[in-house]
């Protein structure tokens, strides 16, 4: 080998072990940065005419291995799924309240059993009916507040998804500037590890704010997509659009837009729509754990809190509507029912309309046989049954969906009363609480009781007027939804023909209880399916009754949220009627006595006895709203054991990632030490050389 060979190997020997020493250093001086992957330099043989003739020394390379990277971002999208879901239902279940707490809901309703039993034992006490009223007022404003808190939490999340979305677009931003860096680098042959590492802490960050699939392309740059397809970067940059970002405010609705993904610049201003939506939970991350709070699992609550509302309104309602005071009041008037004076009657059994003096006395009494006025009975007929009966003693009217009825006489009174064996029904309930002529619980956005609609009612929309229907499934992602268009003069089995005929129906079937609510059975494979109603501009006859508040369909529709004590019985908890009239009396004798405290047993018994809730089966009201706060605390409590195993997970891939590609101090310096080794021994390499060529010039001489 000629000594030129020689020293030319030598030199790159030296200038190897100077690059690697370069290599060695900056991995010291960034041990212990998370993210931060060590550098090695690459080194080939160099070889020129066949012969061996030194090294070739490359640009410094990322020690990093993919697989390992891409568990760590599908670790954090678990974690930062499961961190915001066990926050924001940790934050729910401080709102409800610790277990056996006083303020707590199943301690409201004790309280209202405890009460009701306290008025059995005292004649008539002013005091424990005040005790009742208040008990059952404090529950109703305790449900109407936790109603609220939820929508409070709902609207949080809101503005979390609006700063979430706000803050992938910068991530992807960010990414697609450093794969254009990475990409010129790589182009150029030089290295590119240090925007590759800030590149990879951004794909960490965005994996956590929703799940991401990573590919890596042979220029350098990086695809990504969610895990559900949607592309969000390639050779063009994407944004997501959300109309409800960076405005740093939220609402609680019924239904939030959409999340598209857009065609956007480098510097992010948007383009052309992709076709492409981020619609459910199923992004992942903490952006899809967001979508689920806010679409599925915080509305549910609130629909099963409205189903315990429901629940304790009707056992309470028919107690108040069985009973009367002393002295009845000389008139009674319903609810708004959303029914019209053509309307089918519906009701079996029997129901007593009775006028009686101040003290109790009998005037006038008309026993109204439902059966016997026949199936094609109106509520018309129902009213001049009742007119005629009573010969003028008290007069009955039907307007605008509501039923009144009073007393001709001064200082009389009115009540309804119905008999033990053969009690008046529709839907379940008897006619005075039908019509709600002496509710306890009121509401101005409810009936408060099932409709009793079969499918040959009319529906009583008009053509134009429209209810959106979304179904979700357990999710909370939107499998599809459907907007009803009833045609004036069609029936309630033409709404559910057009429901089961729709989009919907590839979901489920519709059909109508025994007590007119709208029943969705979801097919099989989509237990936990969902329906709400987004909007809707129906009204029955111009009752101000929609679709949505007749159906039945969701629980959100309950009237929670305009409930409470009649005015007069709050006022004066003695109009609370406990009295009972006697079906036996004649005209001229006492039918109602002062001392009645019937009324007060009913109310235990009622309130103890199971009810049919629809869809959430048949229990008690107490039973459901402890199962209730139960599974909330349960979901919790799960969530909180979820997060610490994502965390731990996420924390076992970042370790198994940076103990492959992460500095070792021992590892590297080491590594110095045959570097320097190497270094000396290509100095010596060259002052040898040198001795030669000195000694072959002195020979020459």
């Amino acid at each position: 080998m000629a000594l030129n060979d020689i020293l030319g190997t030598a030199v790159s020997g030296l200038a190897a072990a100077q690059a690697g020493l370069r290599a060695v250093s900056n991995n010291i001086a960034n041990v212990g940065v998370t993210g931060y992957a060590r550098e090695r330099v690459t080194l080939s043989t160099q070889v020129v005419t066949g012969q061996v003739s030194g090294v070739n020394v490359g640009e410094p390379e990322r020690v990093a291995d993919r697989f390992l990277e891409a568990t760590v971002y599908r670790r954090a999208g678990d974690y930062g799924r499961a961190e915001v879901t066990s926050s924001y239902l940790d934050r729910l279940q401080a709102l409800l309240g610790e277990p056996g707490s006083k303020s707590g809901l199943p301690a409201r309703l004790d309280a209202i059993s405890a009460s009701a039993n306290a008025m059995t034992g005292s004649q008539s006490s002013a005091q424990t009916q005040a005790v009742f009223v208040g008990n059952v007022s404090d529950a109703i404003s305790s449900m109407q507040q936790t109603t609220h808190d939820v929508d409070g939490l709902r609207a949080d999340v809101e503005s979390e998804v609006g700063y979430s979305v706000d803050k992938i677009n910068t991530l992807l931003r960010r990414i697609n500037d450093l794969n254009g860096t990475v990409a010129q680098a790589t182009g150029l042959g030089r290295s590119a590890s240090g925007a590759a590492d800030q590149r990879m802490n951004a794909i960490e960050e965005l994996s956590g704010m929703l799940s991401v699939n990573v590919r890596d392309q042979p220029n350098g740059q990086v695809y990504i997509e969610t895990t559900s397809g949607q592309m969000l970067l390639d050779s063009r940059l994407r944004q997501l659009d959300y109309p409800n970002s960076g405005n740093g405010t939220g609402s609680s609705q019924t239904t939030y837009p959409d999340i598209s993904i857009r065609f956007a610049d480098k510097s992010g201003s948007m383009g052309a729509l992709t076709g492409e939506k981020l619609d459910s939970a199923a992004v992942g991350g903490k952006l899809g754990g967001l979508l689920d709070l806010r679409d599925r699992a915080l509305p549910a609550f609130s629909e099963q809190l409205g189903t315990v509302f429901s629940g304790l309104s009707e056992a309470l309602n028919a107690v108040s509507n069985e009973g009367t005071t002393v002295p009845p009041p000389a008139s009674m008037t319903g609810r708004q029912t959303g029914l019209v004076a053509g309307d089918r009657l519906g009701f079996t059994g029997k129901a007593t309309f009775a006028v009686t003096k101040s003290d109790g006395t009998l005037i006038a009494k008309t026993d109204i046989d439902f059966d016997a006025l026949g199936s094609t009975a109106t509520v018309s007929d129902m009213v001049n049954a009742i007119n005629s009966g009573l010969g003028g003693a008290a007069t009955a009217s039907f307007n605008n969906g509501v039923l009144s009825f009073a007393a001709a006489g001064t200082g009389n009174g009115v009540l309804i009363a119905q008999p033990a064996t053969t009690p008046s029904s529709r839907a379940g309930v008897g006619v005075s609480q039908y019509f709600g002529m002496n509710d306890l619980v009121t509401s101005g956005t409810s009936s408060l009781v099932p409709t009793g609609f079969n499918t040959s009612d009319p529906h009583g929309f008009t053509t134009g007027e429209t209810a959106r229907i979304v179904l979700r499934d357990a999710s909370g992602l939107a499998l599809t939804s459907y907007t009803l268009q009833p045609q004036t003069g069609g029936t309630m089995g033409d709404i559910v023909t057009a429901l089961n005929s729709s989009p919907l129906g590839n979901f489920g079937s519709f059909s109508m209880d025994s007590r007119g609510r709208m029943r969705f059975d979801p097919a099989s494979g989509l237990s936990g399916a969902s329906l709400s109603i987004a909007a809707d501009s129906t009204d029955r006859f111009n009752s101000g009754r929609s679709f949505s508040s007749l159906s039945g369909l969701s629980g959100v529709n309950s009237g929670l949220d305009t409930a409470k004590v009649r005015n007069d019985i709050a006022a004066s908890p003695n109009q609370l009627g406990l009295a009972r009239f006697n079906a036996t009396a004649a005209v001229n004798t006492r039918a109602l006595g002062a001392g009645d405290t019937r009324g007060a047993t009913a109310f235990v018994d009622k309130l103890a006895a199971p009810l049919d809730l629809g869809k959430d089966g048949v229990t008690t009201v107490n039973r459901f709203s402890t199962q209730l706060l139960g599974r909330a605390g349960l979901e919790a409590s799960q969530a909180a054991s979820r997060f610490d195993d994502a965390n731990a997970r996420k924390s076992d891939a970042v370790n198994r990632r940076d103990s492959y590609s992460g500095v070792n101090i021992d590892e590297e310096l080491s590594q110095m030490v045959v570097l320097q080794n190497s270094y000396s021994a290509s100095a010596r390499v060259m002052s040898t050389a040198s001795q030669m060529y000195d000694t072959l010039l002195q020979m020459v001489r």
